[in-house]
């Protein structure tokens, strides 16, 4: 991957037919007018598309960043901006955010988790992390935002298997909900999604492993407005590493999920931490993530929107997951049609970052 250029001018992208959340346009013209999409070409340098489809820069849902070299890794597969759900220490984080012409991140920061789950066992997790109360839950949610947090990442087990009680997970919530700040729950057993349900939350992380999601759950989650991020290349990773049976199950949870209307974002829990069971690459993974999804039951186009419009809309990113006038100018060139056959997301041929073009190599 070439970066074209740090200089930001004004591109037209001729005759490219361009995803609208629900199709492909017939072949038009897109204006590139420094970071954002504008309307007037006049002036600008011409680039013939034929016919080639251009998406609005992919969105990953779930990740960890370790440095620099995560955010190359993604803008060079068409991931414009990534949902991180663990960065620490804040200056860790500092570093890797606002770095013109590559992916845009936002960030949980510190997680919240209990003195005994899975996640309390992962070398180098900070102590502040764990929650002992409920009492604690107001000012370590005070800390997160002070340092910059974005939205709290919660982390529940099953009851009785180390993670935050209920009692602190409700404290938690309140506290996020008093900073106007989303909560995402980590839930990967049928215990743990039971209790994000009874404590609430915005987004649900994962799916369970050890048996399908009830009628019961699916219901509940449509009902009360809940949106869930799978992380299905995670699920199928760790089923495949551990030589369990679950990734059937989270499957098919993902397929009641989706026809119960519930809101699905493609996540790909890209990570590279020490401890854990497996490691999916940054960026590479996304494009599998979408593959599983449609393995699921999404129809390509949906599959699409859960890797641009729908984690925009569910995260509060209003300037970009479209192809509009005013947005983002966020981009992805395809050689393929993704709406045909969904690995052709693969096929990229030009990112823009914020205006910024990186040519693939």
């Amino acid at each position: 991957m070439t970066v074209d250029s740090p200089a930001i001018g004004k591109t037209a992208l001729r005759n490219v037919r361009v995803f609208d959340g629900a199709e492909l346009t017939e072949p038009t013209t897109v204006v590139i007018d420094g970071a954002v999409i504008g309307t007037d070409a006049g002036g600008a340098e011409s680039i013939d598309g034929h016919g080639a489809i251009l998406l609005p820069g992919l969105i990953d849902a779930h990740v960890h960043l370790h440095g620099p070299e995560s955010l190359d890794q993604l803008v060079a597969h068409g991931v414009t901006t990534a949902l991180d759900m663990t960065t620490w220490p804040p200056e860790h984080l500092a570093a890797l955010r606002n770095q013109p012409g590559t992916t845009d991140i936002r960030s949980a920061g510190t997680p919240i988790i209990g003195p005994g789950g899975t996640h309390a066992r992962i070398p180098g997790m900070a102590e502040h992390a764990v929650i002992h109360g409920p009492e604690a839950a107001e000012a370590m949610v005070a800390e997160r935002a002070a340092a910059g947090s974005d939205y709290i990442k919660l982390v529940l087990e099953a009851p009785g298997e180390g993670g935050p009680d209920e009692a602190s997970a409700k404290a938690v919530i309140t506290a996020a909900r008093a900073k106007d700040l989303r909560i995402v729950i980590h839930a990967v057993s049928l215990g743990a999604y039971a209790l994000a349900l009874d404590v609430g939350g915005d987004v649900i992380t994962h799916v369970p492993m050890d048996g399908q999601l009830p009628a019961e759950a699916v219901r509940r989650m449509a009902e009360e407005g809940r949106v869930a991020a799978p992380t299905l290349v995670m699920m199928q990773g760790v089923a495949t590493t551990l030589g369990i049976l679950g990734f059937a199950d989270c499957l098919a949870s993902v397929a009641t999920l989706h026809a119960a209307g519930v809101p699905v974002l493609a996540g790909s829990d890209a990570n590279a931490e020490p401890g854990v069971p497996f490691q999916p690459a940054h960026g590479d993974s996304l494009h599998r993530e979408l593959e599983l999804l449609v393995t699921a039951g999404l129809p390509p186009a949906e599959a699409l929107r859960a890797a641009t419009a729908a984690p925009a809309a569910h995260f509060g990113l209003s300037d970009r997951g479209t192809i509009a006038p005013g947005m983002r100018a966020d981009l992805v060139l395809l050689d393929g049609d993704p709406l045909a056959d969904i690995h052709a997301t693969r096929a990229i041929t030009q990112v823009w970052c914020g205006g910024v073009s990186h040519a693939m190599s």
